[in-house]
């Protein structure tokens, strides 16, 4: 059963997700809605935000006061390829790093529709090898990313296990996008459910980051990768989104494949429900259940 402040939170949120029109949707009016909004969410205490650069991209460290050195989580944010920046998603990675320990670095890769795949792969690949530059080892790096930065993450990985470059750690995914021909059988069995998206608007979004004719590449869509060699995954996703199938079928994927992998489902929760954790007690929970996680792939210390 979900709390008030979760009921709430999905009834207001929601009243305004429907309004939106996605075939009439102004990518430029989305972005100042969504970076003005987000100047209102805190920081988690105990938690500097270092402003620098990364591979010539704007980016933040957020260093939690117990941070252990020479460990880093490499956040890659959401926002459908087309809208998010470290404003955005300041709020939920500082929470992140804080309830692990561990210093996480916040990047800005390019977006679409002005920049289509392959940039933000490109910059997404850009940036974890400028972390192995600046003295980071591969196992002390974790990949972590939400929505459209959960499909980075994944492309990040196949792109490093097909060059033949050091893995990292492990990675984390909320509601992570990898489908974008919007197949999943969620897509039907959820449509009433989801609080925020409605199916049809999916193949209009993804026209933004790529032609239809590359839907089904494994870098835009990982549902139809072969993900054999992966590192450790742990996926969070909500039981009434959408994209859940996205999280379900990767997850048998890589089980039939022989990887270690995690899914947790939260019952009557929707897309990047985290994202609340000043609101929410499941937004918290959830964030607490990742730490114990990536604490164990970076060598902190035993899962419980």
């Amino acid at each position: 059963m979900s709390s008030f402040r979760a009921k709430t939170m999905r009834a207001v949120t929601g009243a305004w997700f429907r309004t939106v029109n996605a075939e009439k949707a102004n990518v430029k009016t989305m972005r100042t809605t969504w970076h003005a909004l987000a100047n209102a969410l805190w920081t988690a205490s105990g938690v500097a935000v270092t402003r620098t650069q990364v591979a010539g991209m704007n980016a933040e460290w957020l260093v939690p006061t117990e941070a252990i050195r020479g460990k880093a989580i490499l956040y890659m944010h959401g926002g459908a390829y087309v809208f998010g920046n470290c404003t955005t998603h300041r709020q939920l990675v500082s929470y992140v790093g804080r309830a692990c320990g561990v210093r996480a670095l916040l990047f800005e890769y390019r977006l679409a529709p002005e920049h289509r795949f392959p940039a933000a792969v490109e910059d997404s690949l850009a940036a974890y090898r400028a972390l192995l530059e600046d003295g980071y080892a591969a196992d002390d790096i974790l990949l972590a990313g939400d929505s459209a930065g959960g499909g980075l993450v994944m492309a990040l990985l196949l792109s490093l296990r097909d060059a033949g470059e050091a893995m990292p750690a492990g990675a984390v995914l909320m509601s992570p996008w990898l489908d974008l021909t919007a197949s999943g059988e969620s897509m039907q069995s959820r449509a009433r459910r989801d609080p925020w998206f409605k199916p049809q608007d999916m193949p209009i979004i993804a026209t933004y980051y790529c032609e239809e004719a590359e839907y089904t590449n494994p870098l835009v869509s990982a549902v139809y990768a072969d993900v054999v060699g992966l590192p450790p995954i742990f996926i969070q996703a909500g039981d009434d989104e959408i994209l859940l199938s996205d999280s379900t079928r990767i997850a048998e994927k890589l089980e039939q494949a022989g990887c270690d992998v995690t899914l947790e489902v939260w019952p009557r929760m929707w897309h990047v429900f985290q994202v609340f954790v000043h609101q929410m007690p499941e937004s918290r929970q959830a964030i607490d259940k990742i730490a114990p996680f990536v604490r164990k792939q970076l060598g902190l210390e035993s899962e419980s």
